[in-house]
């Protein structure tokens, strides 16, 4: 009985050379190569870093006040996210998406870009809900 034809079949057969390119007969084991084999030993890790040191407290400048955006006014705007009559809002600014649905007729709230405005700098206000999500 015959074996079942494979798809490998046609290829070439190519068989080892039992010598090396430079001539030198190949071994038929690996082991004792020791340090003098293929890998090199691994240099030793840097040492880490100094700790900073700590300032005195009144040298130390006073830390900015935060001026986080009110729970009522990100809960506005996570409103006007979901609104789809003002069309898709990713890849854009919430202000960017405001003035284009009021270029195309589409009346959104003032008070939306009144707080857009208002709160510029802040990045939980400026961008919309998806806005760290790829298009």
């Amino acid at each position: 009985m015959e074996r079942a034809g494979r798809i490998t079949d046609s290829f070439p057969r190519r068989h080892r050379a039992r010598t090396r390119t430079d001539g030198k007969e190949r071994s038929g084991t690996r082991r004792g190569r020791g340090a003098e084999g293929r890998h090199r030993e691994v240099p030793p890790a840097p040492p880490p870093p100094n700790p900073p040191r700590a300032e005195p407290e009144d040298a130390r400048d006073p830390p900015a006040p935060t001026r986080e955006a009110p729970r009522e006014l990100l809960e506005m705007l996570r409103r006007f996210d979901l609104a789809w009559e003002y069309g898709p809002c990713s890849g854009i600014t919430r202000l960017q998406r405001w003035e284009r649905a009021r270029a195309l007729g589409l009346s959104p709230p003032a008070a939306v870009r009144d707080a857009l405005l208002e709160h510029r700098d802040d990045p939980a206000v400026t961008y919309s809900l998806w806005h760290e999500y790829g298009l």
